[in-house]
C-alpha cells in the first residue's frame, strides 16, 4: 500500500485551469479504480454507475441522464451501505467508497484514498490530462511533481515551458533547471525570452548559459568587456546579476 498525499494536494490540481475535465476525470479514475472492487457483483453495479455518469457529464443537458445518474449511483451507495453493514470490517470496500467520492464528484478526496491502492503517478496522469491545458509541457510537470514540488508551482512551470516551445534547446534546457529547483519565476522568464530573440550564435548561447549559471570568473571577464566597449551600466548589472543583461553581453561576445 501506498503512503499518499491530502486531498488538498489533490484539490490543486483542481483550481489550476478553468477548464477541468470532469467528464475526463470522472472516467479515468472510475476505470483506475473499477478493477480493485474484488466482488463481481458489486463491480458490475459500480460499472453500470459509472457508465452512466460518465454519459451525463459529457451531456450534461440531458436532465433524463441526470436522472438515471443520481439514480445509479444512489443504488450503488445504498449496496455498499448494505455490505458494509453485514461485514465484519471494511475490507474489500475501501475501494467502492473511494469510486462513490469520485460519482459524487469529490475528485480530491477519491483521490487521496485511491492513491493507497493504486500509486501517484495513474492518478497524476488522469488529474493533469484532465486540466485540459493548452501549449503545456506535461512531462515537465510531471517531473517537478516527482521532484517534489506542489502541483500549483509544476503547473505553471509546465505553462511557462509550453507557453515558449519555440525557444531554442539550450534556452528549454535552462528554464527546465530551474524549474527543477524552484527558481523559474517571471523576472527569469522575461530575460531569457530577450535570450530568445538575441538570436545568437552556438557560442554565444554557450557563453549566455554560464552567465545565467553565475560562473563569477566569466561574469568578470565579461563585464570588463562590457566596460571596454563603453557599456558601463550594462557591466554593473552584469555584476549585479541582473538577468537582464546577460543577452547584450552574449551579443558582444565575437562569433
Amino acid at each position: 500500500m501506498t503512503a499518499g498525499h491530502p486531498a488538498s494536494w489533490w484539490a490543486q490540481f483542481l483550481t489550476a485551469t478553468e477548464r477541468f475535465d470532469v467528464a475526463s476525470v470522472t472516467e479515468g479514475l472510475s476505470d483506475a479504480i473499477m478493477p480493485k472492487i474484488t466482488s463481481r457483483l458489486l463491480r458490475r453495479e459500480a460499472e453500470l454507475a459509472a457508465d452512466v455518469m460518465v454519459r451525463h457529464l459529457h451531456r450534461p443537458a440531458s436532465s433524463e441522464l441526470s436522472e438515471r445518474a443520481g439514480q445509479a449511483v444512489d443504488r450503488l451507495e445504498a449496496t455498499v451501505h448494505r455490505l458494509k453493514e453485514r461485514a465484519a470490517d471494511e475490507d474489500g470496500l475501501h475501494e467502492a467508497y473511494a469510486l462513490l467520492d469520485v460519482l459524487r464528484g469529490r475528485y480530491a478526496d477519491a483521490a487521496a484514498d485511491a492513491e493507497k491502492f493504486i500509486g501517484t503517478m495513474p492518478l497524476l496522469k488522469i488529474f493533469v490530462e484532465g486540466m485540459r491545458l493548452e501549449r503545456f509541457d506535461m512531462g515537465l510537470a510531471m517531473r517537478l511533481i516527482g521532484a517534489g514540488q506542489t502541483p500549483a508551482a509544476a503547473v505553471r512551470s509546465g505553462l511557462i515551458v509550453g507557453k515558449y516551445g519555440w525557444w531554442p534547446d539550450w534556452l528549454l534546457g535552462v528554464v527546465t533547471e530551474r524549474a527543477l529547483a524552484g527558481t523559474l519565476d517571471a523576472a527569469t522568464i522575461k530575460a531569457l525570452d530577450q535570450c530568445a530573440y538575441a538570436d545568437l550564435s552556438p557560442w554565444q548561447a554557450k557563453i549566455a548559459r554560464r552567465l545565467l549559471g553565475r560562473d563569477e570568473e566569466l561574469v568578470e571577464a565579461t563585464a570588463q568587456r562590457l566596460e571596454s566597449l563603453g557599456a558601463v551600466g550594462a557591466a554593473g548589472k552584469l555584476r549585479g546579476g541582473d538577468l537582464m543583461a546577460v543577452a547584450l553581453a552574449a551579443r558582444m561576445v565575437p562569433i
